[in-house]
């Protein structure tokens, strides 16, 4: 395996975008041979640790090289099936006994899967010393019992609805080595000490390509592709023109693009269409000004005509959105508490001592329909007054904005137009709007005791009718807040070579393990 010595910060700096001349370059152009699937992912690798991943990609890999206890089923709806656990049931609300298959074997030598792996694994996450952006997935854990080799009982403090949908079958609860861990001092980044799953992490060269082979030594069924190539390729119609080339077999494309290749496929090629759970926003930082002013932001919310914003950018397959929890999911809203008004706006602005506008910056990740998005943001505001300079990251570095861990950069964010990745459940859209949030994942530093408090009774509320309100009412907090303008959810389109049968979860998120050859 390839062993980098990279900081997380000179990693950062590292990635970026593979052009179409490396896709064309002879070293890609495999997938012929069948025994290997060639896919895109829109960012390269940062971070294999379940407990600090930064990207859906990220989990992408992982659901490949780690094993959980259960693992989700492709198909139309989100069902899971057992993965290491050879046996798992809920005997009552609070306790979950399993047994691990034996034989699952850690790589570099750290041994087979035990118990004791999942206590560990489980219990770091959970850990507030930890301080993982992802320790709500196991909010209410108390511990993990080992009572055997391969056997154990997961005890929580409280029932906890997420448990079967956005906690076990998910990156989150990837089983990790106690030993391989704590011989790399508790936390790694891009390299993992060990893995066990049904694929290797065989190679990964930053911004070029990550690479995957079958694990020799995996107890589990054999997958079809011997190998996997990841492709890190931000631009979605650089992707297309790589597939059209066949020099991939899978890509997602830009939402922009799915009404024409579904009227006119390239040849070879078939395109599935899937609803999102993803969400789209214009976000402001409440602690800079002039964005501390609450005037301001809503003064930005009334000028913007999203249904404008969304036919500039996607060109009529994007629908607006009315929160952050997508349509078919508890809590989802049926209206948005502020519309496009912008005489209201220029109202607001001269309230706010504004009258003649002001200059101000929002921040985009470099992606054609985000650019879309901003320069249609752009234009409205100009209509009010305010004068936006566009900045376009890359994604090493817009996804490390808003962190203090990272550096300074959250200072000077003002507005910013940002995609969060979803699971099916609304407690994974709005954990990452809390006060603990802030400085992680929480951009707009939007600060609320009540929404914090409301997030925690949302992941133990099991009346479906009681945290329906729950998550309406958040949502109206944000809304009320002023940080927060919706835009959409976004869909999602899926374009592969015919040879190739993909797996994609009811949202279109890919299971590589789970490809077939057509």
């Amino acid at each position: 395996m390839t062993r980098l010595s990279l900081t997380r910060r000179g990693l950062m700096a590292a990635t970026g975008t593979v052009g179409v001349a490396s896709l064309l370059a002879p070293r890609f152009a495999l997938s012929q041979e069948g025994s290997r699937l060639i896919a895109r992912s829109y960012s390269d690798l940062q971070v294999l640790d379940p407990a600090f991943r930064l990207s859906a990609p990220e989990g992408d890999i992982m659901e490949c090289i780690y094993t959980r206890l259960v693992h989700r089923v492709p198909g139309d709806s989100w069902e899971w099936e057992l993965d290491g656990a050879e046996s798992i049931n809920q005997i009552d609300d609070t306790h979950i006994e399993f047994a691990l298959r034996p034989g699952i074997m850690f790589t570099n030598g750290f041994g087979e899967m035990t118990a004791d792996d999942v206590k560990f694994s489980y219990e770091r996450v959970a850990d507030p010393a930890m301080e993982s952006p992802y320790a709500d997935d196991w909010a209410v854990l108390d511990h993990v019992e080992v009572t055997g080799k391969y056997t154990g009982v997961i005890i929580l403090k409280e029932p906890f609805v997420p448990l079967w949908t956005t906690t076990l079958p998910t990156p989150t609860s990837c089983i990790l080595s106690r030993a391989a861990v704590e011989s790399v001092g508790g936390r790694f980044e891009a390299v993992p000490p060990a893995t066990a799953g049904p694929y290797n992490l065989t190679s990964w060269e930053p911004r070029q390509m990550t690479v995957l082979t079958v694990n020799p030594d995996w107890t589990g069924r054999v997958p079809d592709y011997e190998e996997i190539h990841i492709l890190p390729i931000e631009d979605e119609r650089t992707a297309e023109l790589g597939l059209e080339a066949g020099d991939l077999d899978y890509t997602w494309v830009a939402v922009s693009s799915i009404k024409r290749l579904e009227e006119a496929p390239p040849e070879g090629t078939k395109l599935v269409r899937k609803p999102s759970l993803a969400y789209v926003w214009l976000g402001m930082n409440v602690e800079h000004p002039p964005f501390d002013d609450q005037r301001v932001r809503r003064a930005v919310q009334h000028a913007i005509d999203v249904p404008l914003v969304l036919d500039a950018a996607y060109f009529g397959a994007a629908d607006p959105a009315t929160g952050i929890i997508a349509p078919g999911l508890v809590g989802h809203r049926d209206a948005n508490l502020y519309g496009y008004d912008p005489d209201r706006a220029r109202e607001l602005l001269a309230e706010a001592g504004f009258a003649d506008g002001f200059d101000c910056t929002i921040d985009i990740l470099n992606k054609q329909e985000r650019l879309g998005v901003a320069q249609a943001v752009q234009a409205l505001l100009a209509e009010v007054g305010i004068r936006v300079t566009i900045q376009q990251r890359d994604s090493g570095t817009f996804w490390t904005l808003g962190s203090e861990e990272a550096g300074e950069a959250w200072r000077d964010i003002q507005l910013l137009v940002q995609r969060f990745s979803m699971e099916p459940d609304p407690s994974w859209a709005t954990a990452w709007f809390t006060p603990d949030q802030i400085g992680v994942w929480n951009w707009e530093r939007f600060n609320s005791e009540e929404f914090g408090e409301l997030h925690r009774q949302g992941l133990v509320e099991q009346d479906t009718e009681a945290r329906d309100g729950i998550y309406k009412r958040m949502q109206d907090l944000m809304e009320e807040s002023g940080a927060y303008v919706f835009l959409t959810h976004e869909s999602v389109g899926v374009l592969h070579r015919d040879g190739v049968e993909p797996a994609l979860w009811p949202n279109g998120t890919p299971q590589f393990t789970d490809f077939k050859k057509a």
